[in-house]
């Protein structure tokens, strides 16, 4: 009871419960809720009640303040398994700075990178931008992430920045994909995520401001519409490069409307890619044909015998983009999106 009350007074005191949507909650269990409360919490919106009930038959103690929905995040963060975790080591700020330019050495975490392989999502290349530091007033300086836990403590000594005045290593399902399991298109739900393998259905549309839309159809019913963010990089270009009848593997979550905000694309088979046709060589003449313009078929310049448009001679080009995975630039990445295996 009396570490229940120390820890709630202590938390509600770091908090910002003045700002709009901090809802903090504090949730204490002698053992752990059902992992069926995390699988809910990340891949779908769960009632707050429902919550409750599971803590109930738990034997949690909970406390909140705001609009609650802070105890659905604390109560599944108890119920996660654990599988496959990454780790990131947050370092904080001395009292007092927040608010202030924070100061880390861009150069030192390039170097702490290159170094220790197993960081990730620490710069972008692409961007030139620094992915460790936050962009608000909180306490924390920077944060290190990685695939185990040793690198990011030595990666940490190597940063040069100012003062450090406490860190901790936290165990995280960041770069899990746990948010995204396999779906019909015709069913992914408002606010869920879904992996969707099917064909493309029709020509890429470019919408103003360098967002692309295209749709993907598995046969379970009516396509859905995919949309791959300027943001993101390097999936416009790629989504930009497909043709009716390729086939693709899809990953993203939805909002209210019915698009699947792309998180990542896997093209697994592309339809021949054919350049300007050749036309023919006149066999009298010896000459190449010349062109009418589009569907009007060929002439030789000499004898002006003539050919139709199915003469000339298609050839096979390159793809763009061959068969693989494609991810947005790292600035533009989630922090659950999948950096393992193929999800």
């Amino acid at each position: 009871m009396e570490f229940f009350d120390l820890a709630w007074g202590r938390l509600v005191s770091a908090s910002r419960s003045g700002d709009v949507g901090t809802d903090p909650a504090l949730v204490v269990a002698s053992r752990r809720p059902p992992a069926s409360l995390y699988w809910r919490a990340v891949r779908e919106i769960v009632p707050v009640p429902d919550v409750k009930a599971l803590l109930t038959a738990s034997g949690a103690r909970w406390r909140t303040e705001g609009s609650e929905r802070g105890l659905v995040g604390a109560a599944a963060s108890l119920a996660w398994p654990g599988g496959h975790p990454t780790w990131e080591l947050l370092a904080y700020r001395s009292p007092g700075r927040e608010g202030e330019l924070r100061r880390v050495d861009a150069g030192s975490v390039a170097a702490a990178q290159t170094r220790y392989p197993s960081l990730f999502l620490c710069r972008d290349p692409r961007t030139r931008r620094l992915l460790v530091t936050p962009h608000t007033p909180c306490p924390i300086l920077y944060g290190l992430r990685s695939t185990d836990p040793e690198s990011a403590v030595r990666a940490f000594r190597s940063v040069r920045s100012e003062p450090v005045d406490r860190w901790m290593l936290f165990r995280t399902n960041q770069g899990s994909g746990d948010h995204l399991v396999r779906r019909p298109a015709s069913d992914v739900p408002p606010y869920a995520g879904g992996i969707v393998e099917g064909v493309v259905t029709g020509p890429p549309v470019r919408l103003r401001g360098g967002h692309v839309r295209f749709s993907v159809s598995d046969g379970s019913g009516l396509p859905i519409d995919c949309l791959a963010f300027e943001p993101t990089k390097t999936l416009p270009r790629v989504a930009g490069s497909l043709r009716p009848g390729d086939r693709v593997r899809v990953w993203g979550s939805r909002a209210d409307d019915p698009a699947l905000r792309l998180e990542g694309l896997t093209i697994l088979r592309l339809l021949p890619r054919y350049g300007a046709a050749t036309p023919p060589r006149c066999r009298a003449c010896r000459r190449r044909a010349r062109s009418l313009g589009r569907l009007r078929g060929y002439r030789c310049p000499g004898c002006h015998r003539r050919w139709p448009p199915e003469s000339g001679r298609r050839v096979p080009v390159a793809p763009e983009f061959p068969p693989g995975r494609y991810h947005p630039t790292p600035s533009a990445r989630r922090h659950l999106a999948p950096r393992g295996p193929e999800p």
